[in-house]
């Protein structure tokens, strides 16, 4: 009994560890990347705006552009990651994915014809925005969803990912075909927004996508057990009690909603649902207690040093986050797929 406790306090020393360097790292990152682009700004001046006495100069660069880009890489990436866990959970398939599902392809579509009869710079069609990539993204969903159930079988997870392909294929392609009608000011945005970059980069965009992260991520955490659950399979599901169906469209809304959110003021970025929750769960095991932080800050400083990178690596030019992530992430989920039976 006494060493089952030591070994518990063991593991729970290791995974609170991991979580607190995993805060230094992206922290560090965020001070760093604060830097990082044309115009560089001594350190010790960084650390004086961000404190409020900087110069009017400095203020303007850190405050209006550099930190708002900051903030919404980390919340994206976070939300990512955890939208990715969730549709893992649900669909018991390791290598399901907002983007390879469709999802963010879903969304996109719809932000594309949203920003098309609305100037992207208007308060009111920013704050909408996360909605509507909602909507796009929940019908894109459920078009997978359905494809990949089976009365008999229940949700087949290999049908999943290959229909989910399938869809995020004919919706780009539907997208493409659109951009032909944009005008070249909204063109430019929807080609930015197709690359993955981080274009939303004011404190508007902040504000739209910070409420439904906090409203969506407070309602994965209590669905943590559930989760836990699910990992067992339909059938010990339902012997616990849990009803299965009910709870996994609950969290498909809930991931289907992050994913939207994030996309809409962030572009196609892929792969960051694919390797959080798979690193998260090779550090910290199976459980959703740690899975989903973990994930969230995961995918945080991935996307964020995915950004850094794309800044500095072709100055005074820049290297789109999402191209960065799939320069990573595309190899991953190819060793992943030779993995998966």
């Amino acid at each position: 009994m006494m060493m089952g406790t030591a070994t518990e306090q063991k593991v729970a020393r290791k995974r609170w560890l991991i979580l607190i360097l995993l805060a230094i790292l992206l922290v560090g990152t965020f001070i760093y990347s604060v830097n990082a682009g044309f115009s560089k700004i001594p350190f010790i001046d960084v650390i004086k705006t961000l404190f409020g006495q900087g110069s009017p100069q400095d203020t303007l660069i850190i405050s209006q552009f550099r930190l708002p880009r900051i903030i919404v890489a980390v919340l994206v990436g976070a939300g990512l990651a955890i939208s990715g866990a969730l549709l893992q959970a649900v669909s018991q398939n390791s290598l399901a994915d907002p983007g390879i599902l469709g999802i963010n392809n879903g969304a996109g579509l719809a932000v594309m014809l949203y920003i098309s009869y609305f100037p992207s710079t208007l308060d009111v069609p920013v704050m909408f925005m996360p909605l509507v990539g909602f909507t796009g993204a929940i019908l894109t969903a459920f078009v997978v969803y359905g494809l990949s159930y089976s009365r008999q079988e229940g949700l087949l997870p290999n049908r999943l990912v290959l229909t989910g392909v399938a869809v995020s294929a004919a919706v780009a392609a539907l997208m493409t075909l659109l951009t032909i009608r944009l005008d070249p000011e909204n063109y430019q945005v929807v080609a930015e927004w197709l690359a993955g970059n981080i274009w939303a980069s004011n404190w508007q965009y902040v504000f739209a996508l910070l409420p439904w992260l906090i409203v969506l991520v407070t309602v994965a955490m209590f669905k943590i057990k559930t989760l836990d659950i699910l990992g067992f399979g339909d059938q010990v599901a339902t012997g616990l009690g849990v009803k299965t169906e009910k709870e996994k469209i609950i969290l498909l809304i809930v991931a289907v909603a992050l994913a939207a959110a994030c996309v809409s003021v962030s572009g196609g970025i892929a792969f960051i649902g694919l390797i959080g929750p798979h690193i998260a769960r090779r550090l910290v095991g199976s459980g959703h207690k740690w899975v989903l932080p973990i994930s969230a800050l995961i995918g945080a400083l991935l996307l964020l040093v995915a950004d850094t990178i794309g800044r500095i690596i072709v100055q005074p030019s820049e290297i789109f986050a999402g191209i960065v992530v799939a320069v990573i992430g595309a190899p991953y989920f190819l060793y992943l797929l030779a993995k998966t039976k």
